[in-house]
């Protein structure tokens, strides 16, 4: 498989002088396309820094990130904007849904930024729904949701835009055993299913197993590449 994302050198830190932390320290990193890599550490380690800039949410303080090829940063940020609502989705351990939306809606929404009908967001949201197992919750809102059922719409939402690549920012660490294991099947399958690339940080190292490829980071840094059955 080709390298999809590569990381080279990257520095990120907060604040200045006296109170600036250093967060990632020369971090390199190579991303093949279609895999399913889990970034396993401490809280503290840099975990959701580095997906953060992996996933050009954020900019590193030094060295690079690209995309097959492509130093998104150094575009405009409307294009980088678009770039990122196109290629990547996107799953936290809080999920962010719009609470005065129905799952439906919430769903919707990235297709709608990229500009797309309301007709044709809303049948790419109903195929998805159905497809993570909630055909018949639609209509309801995240309050009227489990969490299982909330993180599931949050799944949804992100590949409504068949993205390149999924990141997973502790996507089970809000959930108990039970659920977090139903979403994590569910992650996996939709990857297996799609072909995507799925990047999951996570201090869990059950799940972390789950996935073929892991790194595990301390303090700032990648300490060890694992393989896993």
């Amino acid at each position: 498989m080709a390298v999809q994302i590569e990381a080279r050198n990257l520095h990120k830190s907060y604040g200045e002088g006296a109170e600036r932390v250093e967060v990632l320290k020369g971090l390199d990193l190579d991303i093949e396309s279609g895999e399913s890599l889990s970034i396993l550490g401490a809280s503290g380690a840099g975990k959701s820094t580095l997906l953060h800039l992996l996933g050009t949410l954020d900019k590193p303080s030094e060295g690079r990130v690209t995309f097959e090829g492509v130093d998104w940063f150094q575009r405009r940020d409307s294009e980088l904007s678009g770039f990122r609502n196109r290629t990547m989705g996107f799953v936290f351990q809080f999920h962010h849904l719009l609470p005065m939306l129905s799952a439906l809606e919430n769903v919707m929404l990235p297709g709608l930024i990229g500009g797309q009908s309301k007709v044709e967001a809303a049948e790419a949201a109903e195929r998805l729904l159905a497809k993570v197992g909630l055909k018949d919750r639609l209509k309801h809102r995240p309050s009227e949701l489990s969490g299982g059922e909330q993180q599931r719409v949050a799944i949804a939402r992100a590949l409504v835009m068949k993205p390149k690549v999924l990141f997973a920012d502790e996507p089970t660490g809000n959930l108990d055993s039970r659920t977090g294991d139903e979403v994590a099947d569910l992650m996996l399958d939709l990857h297996d299913e799609h072909r995507m690339t799925l990047v999951v940080v996570t201090h869990n190292e059950r799940l972390a197993q789950r996935l073929p490829r892991g790194v595990r980071m301390e303090d700032g840094r990648v300490t060890r590449f694992e393989k896993h059955p």
